[in-house]
């Protein structure tokens, strides 16, 4: 992704678009749709496994990330009283379009 698109992104982010938003799904799969500007987070068994967001550079990519504690790589997830999610570490898309973010207090923050 051009340098010129993540400032437009990032400013879009900022004034135009409300906060991300999560949604709690019962599962062992994603759903094959997800909304945009919200973090579905999969709960099996009763316990969170897996977390999906539809790629906030605008690609439409479905990023997955893995919640559970023997999986590697891993990522922790937090919900504020506000439903805003806050993903640990980083989420970096190593192919196709390369987005690398922070998501913090239900906002996308570019690295």
């Amino acid at each position: 992704m051009s340098w010129f698109r993540r400032l437009v992104n990032w400013v879009r982010g900022w004034w135009a678009k409300p906060a991300w938003r999560t949604m709690v799904l019962s599962g062992d799969e994603l759903p094959d749709i997800l909304p945009q500007d919200t973090l579905v987070v999969m709960i099996d068994d009763g316990e969170p496994w897996s977390a999906g967001m539809v790629c906030p550079c605008g690609c439409g990519r479905t990023l997955e990330v893995m919640l559970l504690e023997e999986v590697r790589p891993r990522w922790d997830v937090r919900v504020d009283a506000a439903g805003r999610p806050t993903l640990h570490p980083s989420v970096w898309a190593v192919d196709g379009c390369r987005s690398h973010f922070w998501l913090r207090d239900g906002r996308v923050h570019w690295c």
